[in-house]
């Protein structure tokens, strides 16, 4: 397959989630998100094991401020994880898809602020445009879109972390669900000794949703490692836009979550805020790519 492919394939699995949550509806966010993380280690383990990709980790150990940021990125991606599971569990379902929809302005936000880049005239609009969205819609449901925030934050900074880290994808995710682990499994086997845990559960289906979390989850982070490194960012940025669509598409079609007019308006300049980014994006591609 081609990076194309790759990439669009993570994008629309990653944009199907939703649906995969809702079949286990009756166990919390938290437990979730213990399991996704010990049933991902697993198959990265083995896949680490089938290409003999140890010597990284061997190094690893001497480098403590890598681990710490390591660290910090695997505390940002496990609150993501947390964040939009119970999003999707309580009806959330459009408000995560807004989160990911402004994922990129918020790079470029992270990019001024942190790295000293300096945003273009049409990112800066963009920007603008994203903020009065935000703005709008806070005013009229009268509270801060937490949920579109804390999933653009934490996963703009982790790609952030990420984007500074000398590990590759698989490496990388593989140290980040280790450092994560101990704590997941920890958190199982008290709620199992407690009798508030749903694992075991009674019915096998729900004990197999739980641990093919492992494969969902590694599976299109993968692919999507795959199609990176075959394609220009611009590409991929106007690829990513197909996961929060799928995602808005289900939360209003499938699940029927309310959205207003007034609502729609605040999207409207949020979605005119990307457009205005991506042909910035695409301009600025196109002018590298003349003189070759």
């Amino acid at each position: 397959m081609n990076g194309i492919a790759y990439a669009s394939l993570a994008f629309v699995w990653w944009g199907l989630f939703p649906l995969y949550f809702r079949l286990v509806p009756e166990v919390p966010a938290l437990e979730v998100l213990a399991h996704r993380i010990v049933w991902c280690l697993l198959p990265l383990l083995a896949l680490l094991g089938w290409r003999r990709q140890w010597g990284w980790l061997a190094a690893l150990l001497k480098q403590p401020k890598v681990l710490l940021a390591f660290m910090a990125s695997a505390l940002l991606l496990s609150s993501n994880w947390l964040t939009y599971i119970w999003s999707v569990n309580h009806g959330h379902v459009v408000d995560a898809s807004l989160g990911y929809f402004i994922t990129p302005l918020v790079n470029v936000l992270l990019g001024y602020t942190l790295l000293h880049e300096r945003p273009r005239r049409l990112q800066w609009i963009a920007l603008a445009l994203a903020a009065a969205g935000v703005a709008w819609l806070t005013v009229q449901t009268g509270k801060l879109p937490w949920i579109a925030l804390v999933l653009a934050a934490t996963f703009g900074c982790y790609g952030l972390l990420r984007k500074i880290a000398v590990l590759g994808a698989l490496e990388g995710l593989t140290l980040e669900t280790m450092l994560l682990a101990p704590i997941a499994l920890l958190g199982l086997v008290l709620w199992t000794l407690d009798g508030s845990g749903r694992f075991p559960a009674p019915d096998a289906l729900t004990n197999v949703w739980l641990i093919a979390l492992g494969p969902i989850t590694a599976v299109p982070l993968l692919m999507f490692a795959a199609g990176a490194r075959r394609l220009s960012m611009t590409t991929l940025g106007l690829l990513q836009y197909i996961g929060p669509s799928i995602q808005f598409v289900i939360g209003i079609w499938v699940f029927h979550e309310p959205f207003s007019p007034a609502r729609l308006a605040g999207f409207a300049l949020i979605w005119l805020a990307l457009v205005l980014y991506t042909l910035d994006g695409w301009t600025v591609s196109r002018r590298a790519l003349a003189p070759a």
